[in-house]
């Protein structure tokens, strides 16, 4: 399996240089060169299966020779053996024909355990074989910088600089970067928005004497193993509620684009997937864009549901990689003119995206309003990002079974819950202590030149 950047110009990788390299030299995301199928009889032998067991079969194909069939299993077995459910993203039923997946069974409570557990263990065993050293530096809106750090903390081979918005994401988002006590990982506090630590971390890749000093690698959602792993859950999930015998549809809450896009890949793959749609808050630019053919900015609002206050969504470029038939230029020209502030979608490109998505938005006053009526009529508390889901898929149901991503546990976002229900909920007892552990944290300010020198003093030699 061969790896080719939504731009087209870079070299083409392995999977294993693909995953440690992160955003390509050309500034673009790297993509398999082609999607490998199950036919209808492969994905239905896999009913019954465990969750690890079927990640292996949708997995491996992608990986290649990256790692023998054994070693892979044993890195699948050590990722997910820390979580919190046996069926690791067990379904739970709302209503006819609609289902919750809860995806915050990890050990930080959200959706992003399911990839960084699974890319720390074969970053490990990549490192560890080829006895290199990396820095891996990443933009947080609230979930990939905990998961990441909990991920990579104490390794030997590898240091992590996770750049998250000052103030602009949860308490306890922040306390699970900042407390960490391991002096291989770093939380730093941009003093900006998500969008300004994404495009930091862009320039970091894209100034490639820093890139090569440092040995710069990315766990964002622009790399594709992050991807990947998340294509997983759509397969064990639409399995339990009857796949491929019968359609599934999926609605999943989405700043970045990138949990959405795993869903495209399990349907390219061959599964039964009916409508795949995005749900956006207030920062709705993803739902204006599959309304309108345009991708135009207009800045961010703080909201409750803070993991999807973003206006540049990474992983869209490469639904229009596929949109555009795979034209690396014509993706190119779309990503510089964003750069002014926005975009126009081919007519046809827009076409082939209305074919695959459908959309939504939810306000803060529907988030709140959906977190009470959910706990009320069925039990479960919601965070905000799942509010949003729920309350976009009802507008979306059908006869067709419809599944809603549960991004993280209502726990991370108590002050939203409570203020919807009056409810507080707790932290699971592993993190009881959380608001007790001191905090270890840089502020700095949206400079590029001063970031790089201040992940240059810090890492490891």
């Amino acid at each position: 399996m061969k790896y080719v950047s939504t731009r087209g110009t870079a070299p083409t990788l392995t999977f294993e240089e693909a995953m440690l390299t992160g955003l390509a030299r050309d500034g673009g995301l790297y993509v398999p060169d082609e999607i490998p199928t199950l036919s209808h009889a492969q994905i239905a032998a896999m009913s019954g299966l465990s969750y690890e067991e079927i990640a292996f079969q949708i997995m491996k194909p992608f990986v290649g020779d990256t790692f023998s069939d054994a070693e892979f299993q044993t890195l699948i077995a050590n990722a997910y053996a820390g979580f919190g459910h046996a069926a690791r993203a067990p379904l739970v039923q709302l209503g006819p024909q609609h289902y919750l997946l809860e995806l915050f069974h990890g050990p930080t409570l959200a959706f992003k355990d399911f990839a960084m557990q699974l890319i720390g263990q074969m970053f490990q065993a990549a490192l560890k074989r080829n006895g290199k050293r990396v820095t891996i530096v990443g933009a947080t809106s609230g979930d990939t910088g905990s998961a990441a750090i909990e991920a990579f903390r104490g390794l030997d081979a590898v240091d992590v600089f996770i750049l998250y918005p000052h103030g602009r994401v949860s308490e306890v988002q922040r306390r699970q970067m900042t407390t960490p006590s391991e002096s291989n990982v770093h939380a730093i506090a941009l003093d900006g928005d998500f969008d300004d630590c994404q495009a930091v971390v862009k320039d970091m890749f894209n100034d490639f004497d820093f890139r090569d000093e440092v040995a710069l690698a990315g766990v964002n959602s622009i790399n594709w193993a992050r991807v990947l792993a998340q294509v997983v859950y759509y397969f064990t999930s639409a399995l339990s509620v009857g796949a491929p015998d019968r359609q599934v549809s999926f609605t999943v809450p989405t700043g970045n684009f990138g949990d959405i896009f795993a869903g495209y890949i399990a349907k390219k793959m061959g599964l039964s997937i009916d409508k795949l749609v995005v749900a956006t808050n207030q920062n709705d630019i993803l739902h204006r864009t599959l309304e309108t053919g345009a991708y135009t900015k207009e800045g961010v609002t703080p909201s409750i549901s803070p993991s999807m206050d973003i206006q540049v969504s990474s992983n869209f470029e490469r639904a229009l990689f596929d949109a555009y038939d795979r034209d690396g230029a014509a993706v190119a020209q779309q990503m510089d003119d964003l750069k002014s502030g926005g975009f126009e979608i081919s007519q046809g490109a827009y076409g082939v995206l209305q074919d695959i998505y459908a959309s939504g938005r939810a306000s803060e006053e529907e988030t709140s309003a959906q977190i009470k009526t959910s706990l009320a009529g069925t039990g479960e508390l919601l965070c905000p990002h799942s509010a949003v889901g729920v309350h976009v898929a009802m507008d979306h149901q059908s006869a067709t079974p419809m599944i809603t991503l549960a991004t993280a546990h209502p726990a991370k976002f108590p002050d939203a819950v409570e203020a919807a229900t009056g409810q507080r909920p707790d932290l699971p007892s592993c993190m009881a202590d959380l608001y007790d552990r001191p905090e270890r944290v840089t502020r700095v300010a949206n400079d590029l030149s001063a970031i790089e020198t201040l992940i240059r003093e810090r890492i490891k030699t």
